[in-house]
């Protein structure tokens, strides 16, 4: 449809755009049906966990942090499950502070302290 558009063909080049857009509509909804959907929160059995890990712990090692309640878990029956959103905030709150964070959270306690005296 390379030709202008009149008031005269505008029922022909409607029906032309109609039929483009099903065709887009039909390779876009074939694409997301053969794309594997990745749900951000997304559960993990241990070795799914163990596997997303970027260290890679060892299976015992991850028991031992639920045993002290360490890692954050959700445990149905006998089996042990993990949200990679709860997952990856545990990562996140494990971070180290610079040093210049730990001064600036010194003084904000410091002088929270002497407001309320």
């Amino acid at each position: 449809m390379d030709k202008a558009i009149t008031f005269e063909t505008l029922p022909e080049a409607m029906s032309y755009l109609i039929g483009r857009v099903e065709k887009l509509e039909d390779v876009i909804t074939t694409h997301i049906q053969n794309t594997p959907q990745q749900s951000e929160d997304r559960w993990m059995n241990t070795k799914e966990l163990r596997e997303y890990l970027p260290d890679h712990p060892a299976e015992c090692t991850v028991y031992s942090w639920v045993a002290a309640r360490c890692i954050p878990y959700h445990k149905t029956g006998k089996k042990l499950q993990f949200r990679k959103s709860e997952i990856d905030a545990w990562i996140m709150s494990s971070r180290r502070k610079t040093e210049q964070e730990m001064q600036e959270e010194a003084v904000r306690f410091v002088n929270e302290r002497r407001t309320r005296k």
